[in-house]
């Protein structure tokens, strides 16, 4: 398997790509891959951190970080969105995915980023050291169950002094 950065060539493919990994997910709205190619010509999209996973040459993966901030009454902190992450479904289980995270987290360490904020599963994240976000006294700005609200701190102490409520960019809510 190979990791590589997306290139404009590869949009129609993860389009695609996307749209298959989450058409049966209950807790899906459907509409993830809209969401990508709205965050591609947004502020908050960094190239590096939209990554694909390649088997024989055929996309199988794909891993989005965008920026966002968390924001209390006195300061703003730069952080990450991981949204959305995606296998195709026949390549399911298979380590695709923890990959990609595993990689993303690696390459946004060296760009100097210091975290990483998701909405996602509560028995699968924290493998990758994902906790809660209520730790840090972090709030998210809609409604959603604490336990699948996450952060991950990608360099030592780099939550320290961090709290207040994520603010993603608008896009996420287009």
């Amino acid at each position: 398997m190979k990791i590589r950065q997306e290139n404009a060539n590869d949009y129609a493919k993860v389009s695609e790509l996307i749209e298959a990994a989450f058409r049966d997910l209950e807790y899906s709205d459907h509409r993830e891959h809209f969401l990508v190619e709205r965050l591609r010509k947004s502020d908050a999209f960094i190239p590096e951190l939209s990554l694909v996973a390649e088997i024989d040459n055929e996309i199988v993966g794909h891993i989005l970080l965008t920026k966002l901030l968390i924001i209390n009454e006195t300061e703003s902190f730069e952080s990450l969105a991981l949204a959305p992450v995606s296998v195709k479904p026949e390549f399911q289980g298979r380590g695709i995915g923890s990959r990609l995270i595993t990689e993303s987290h690696v390459i946004a360490k060296k760009l100097g980023y210091k975290s990483v904020i998701l909405l996602g599963h509560e028995n699968y994240y924290p493998r990758f050291g994902y906790e809660p976000t209520r730790k840090y006294g972090i709030t998210m700005p809609f409604d959603v169950p604490e336990e699948n609200c996450m952060v991950v701190s990608l360099t030592e102490n780099g939550l320290l002094g961090v709290s207040g409520e994520v603010k993603y960019p608008a896009v996420f809510f287009e």
